[in-house]
C-alpha cells in the first residue's frame, strides 16, 4: 500500500483522489493527533484554487468534529501559515495547496506549532487514524471555526525584517494567479521598488497555466518591453501557486534558478559572517556550475535527495542557515522555518540595490554545464528497477564517465519518472536521457500491456 503523505503532504486530483470526504477524515485524524496545548487553534491557508474553499471547509469541519477550534487565514502564501503558526503560538498549520501542479489538483500538509513542516512519523499516525473511531463531541465541546483577524501582520513583520531598501529598482511580478497575488506586490512597493503586476488576480481558473516560476515566458516578454521602453534596472519576479518557490528573469531576459538564487545568497551572507557551517544545503538535481562557482568561493556544498524537506532535514541536522532547489524552494533560516518565496525575493533584490549591482552580475560566476531533463509518465514508481532500465541506467553513467552526472528518481508529487543528466559535452547529455527515457517508456508500455 503506497503512503497517503508524499514528499510534500497528500496531493491528488480535487474531487477525484482529494475529495472532501477524505479531508474531513484528514481533518479529524490530525486534529486528534496534533498536540493541543491550552486549546490552542489549528490555522487554515490556501491557494487559489478553485477547489480550495470546498476542502476547506471539509477540512475545518474534520477539525471542529472532533473538537479543536479552527482559524482560517483565507488565500496565503504557504511559507505564510508557517509563519503565523509560529509567531501567535498555535497549535499548528494546515495548507490546502498542490503548489505547482496542474489547476485540477490539490494537496494539504501540516506546519508544527514551530513553523516546520511535521515529521513523517507523525503524517503516518494521521494516515493510520483515518480507518479508526475517534471523538464526536456534542453541545459546546464541538470545536469552533472563525476567519482570522489581521494575523497577517505577522508575515509582513517576517518580510520587512532587515530594514531592505529597493528604492531604485524596477520589478516586474507574476504571481501566476496564486496565493502571492495580493502580497508580494505590496510588500515590494512598501520596501521602495516601483512594480509591475501580471498575472497578479486570484483567479484559481489559470493558477500555473503558462505563467509563474512554471512557465517564465511571459514574465521574460514583459521584463524586455519595459527595458525597450526606457526603463532601467528592471528585473521580473515569479512565483508558483503557493509562493514557497520564487525564480527570476535578469535585466538581460536570461532566468535566474534556484542555483544561481544560492550562490548569490550564500556570497552575501558568507561576507557578513552569516553562513553556518560555511555551505549550503542543495539537491542532487543542482547543476555541477553551481557548486564550481561555489567552491571558487570557498563555500561548501551539501547535496540532499530531492524535495524540499530533505534539504530542512539536512539543514537542521548539520546546522546550516542556507539550502534550497534548483527550483527556486529557498530555506533561509535567518527569515523562515521553510521555502519562502517572497522574502527571497524581497532578500534577493535588496542584495542587488545595497551592493549598486545588476542582478545579472551578481550570479554571472554560475556557468551551467549543459543539464537535460525529460519526464516519463509511469504510474508505477518501481519500474525503474527493472532489469532492462537499470541496464539502461548502467550504460548511461559509463557513456557519461567522469565528464557528467546522471540522475533517475520518481517524483514525489506526480506519476512520473524525472531522468537528468548533466555534463560539459551537450550532444552527449542528449543523447543519454532520450535514449535512457525512451527504454523507460518501453518498459511502461510492457508492463500496461494485457
Amino acid at each position: 500500500m503506497s503512503r497517503l503523505f508524499g514528499t510534500d503532504g497528500v496531493r491528488g486530483v480535487a474531487n477525484g483522489d482529494l475529495t472532501p470526504e477524505l479531508m474531513l477524515q484528514i481533518g479529524r485524524a490530525a486534529a486528534s493527533l496534533l498536540p493541543d496545548g491550552d486549546h490552542r487553534p489549528i490555522l487554515v491557508g490556501r491557494d487559489t484554487r478553485i477547489s480550495g474553499p470546498m476542502l476547506e471547509a471539509a477540512l475545518v469541519a474534520g477539525i471542529t468534529s472532533v473538537g479543536r477550534d479552527a482559524i482560517s487565514l483565507g488565500i496565503v502564501p504557504t511559507p505564510a501559515v508557517a509563519s503565523i503558526t509560529r509567531a501567535t503560538g498555535a497549535a499548528a498549520g494546515a495548507v490546502i495547496s498542490a503548489s505547482h501542479n496542474p489547476i485540477a489538483d490539490n494537496g494539504i500538509k501540516f506546519f508544527g506549532s514551530d513553523g516546520f513542516k511535521i515529521a513523517d512519523d507523525l503524517e503516518d499516525r494521521i494516515a493510520a487514524a483515518l480507518s479508526t473511531e475517534l471523538p464526536r463531541p456534542t453541545g459546546t465541546a464541538i470545536g469552533t471555526a472563525r476567519v482570522a483577524q489581521n494575523l497577517g501582520r505577522h508575515y509582513y513583520d517576517e518580510l520587512y525584517a532587515g530594514n531592505v531598501d529597493l528604492v531604485g529598482l524596477h520589478v516586474v511580478v507574476d504571481c501566476g494567479f496564486g496565493a502571492a497575488y495580493a502580497i508580494a506586490p505590496y510588500a515590494l512597493r512598501k520596501l521602495g521598488a516601483t512594480v509591475t503586476e501580471i498575472n497578479c488576480e486570484p483567479d484559481g481558473s489559470r493558477i500555473n497555466v503558462e505563467c509563474g516560476a512554471t512557465d517564465l515566458r511571459g514574465l521574460q516578454a514583459a521584463v524586455r518591453a519595459q527595458r525597450e521602453a526606457g526603463v532601467k534596472a528592471v528585473v521580473g519576479v515569479a512565483f508558483d501557486g503557493d509562493a514557497d518557490r520564487v525564480l527570476f528573469v535578469d535585466e538581460t531576459d536570461a532566468v535566474v534558478t534556484g542555483d544561481h538564487i544560492l550562490y548569490a545568497l550564500a556570497c552575501s551572507m558568507q561576507s557578513r559572517g552569516e553562513l553556518a557551517g560555511g555551505a549550503v544545503v542543495a539537491t542532487v538535481m543542482s547543476n555541477v556550475g553551481f557548486e564550481r562557482a561555489l567552491r571558487a568561493r570557498g563555500i561548501g556544498l551539501i547535496r540532499a535527495a530531492v524535495g524540499d524537506r530533505y534539504v530542512l532535514e539536512r539543514m537542521r541536522a548539520g546546522g546550516y542557515a542556507l539550502g534550497g532547489e534548483q527550483s527556486g524552494h529557498v530555506i533561509d533560516f535567518r527569515h523562515n522555518t521553510t521555502g519562502d518565496g517572497v522574502r527571497t525575493a524581497i532578500t534577493l533584490l535588496g542584495v542587488v540595490a545595497a551592493q549598486r549591482s545588476t542582478l545579472h552580475d551578481l550570479v554571472a560566476a554560475v556557468v551551467y554545464a549543459p543539464q537535460l531533463l525529460v519526464n516519463v509518465r509511469a504510474e508505477r514508481r518501481d519500474i525503474i528497477e527493472r532489469t532492462a532500465v537499470r541496464t539502461a541506467i548502467e550504460h548511461a553513467e559509463a557513456a557519461l564517465g567522469d565528464s557528467g552526472r546522471l540522475l533517475v528518481r520518481p517524483s514525489g508529487t506526480e506519476p512520473l519518472i524525472r531522468v537528468m543528466a548533466e555534463g560539459d559535452d551537450p550532444n552527449l547529455v542528449e543523447e543519454v536521457v532520450r535514449r535512457l527515457a525512451w527504454q523507460i517508456e518501453q518498459e511502461v508500455a510492457r508492463f500496461a500491456s494485457p
